[in-house]
């Protein structure tokens, strides 16, 4: 176990290390897209909703700078809603950061009724990283599917993201 303590939730805010990976796993896109099939359109770095609620439509533009501010606006948004969804519960920053980037490509929605949510109320940190490996769907489709033994063209990334969640949870439960 590790000697690191754990720090309340409230107390924590995604680290710039975090929004940066996070940015980087969604890229960047000037004009509404849909990124992967079944989707909704997205916008900038990954958001699907403007600071007021109001989705994004494909045809919305959005420069780099105002794409950086709608990103981090949306995430400090979600930090509040994430952490009122863990009363009494602890993380590393790590782990703070990695179920944030989590928040921040499914939604609070789906955050709040996950069994990763359930097993840090519960204080089973370990089983709340193997829980990400469940997240492994887009629209319906199982992106962790193979075809002939290579990745899927479909949305591979979407597996990809969770295998690389889930070794850094395990990580940083050392």
């Amino acid at each position: 176990m590790s000697a690191r303590q754990r720090i309340a939730v409230g107390l924590l805010t995604m680290s710039l290390a975090g929004f940066g990976a996070w940015k980087a796993h969604e890229g960047f896109t000037d004009v509404a897209v849909i990124p992967t099939q079944g989707d909704v359109p997205t916008i900038g770095h990954g958001s699907t909703r403007y600071e007021d609620g109001s989705r994004v439509r494909l045809g919305d533009t959005i420069t780099r700078q105002r794409a950086e501010v709608l990103a981090r606006n949306l995430l400090t948004q979600d930090e509040k809603l994430f952490a009122a969804s863990l009363p009494g519960v602890k993380l590393h920053q790590e782990e703070f950061d990695l179920y944030m980037d989590f928040v921040g490509q499914y939604g609070i929605t789906n955050w709040r009724s996950s069994s990763m949510r359930r097993d840090l109320l519960a204080g089973n940190y370990v089983q709340a990283c193997h829980d990400l490996l469940k997240w492994r769907r887009a629209a319906g489709y199982d992106c962790s599917t193979t075809i002939n033994g290579q990745p899927n063209k479909r949305c591979w990334g979407v597996w990809q993201r969770q295998l690389d969640r889930h070794a850094k949870c395990l990580e940083a439960q050392q």
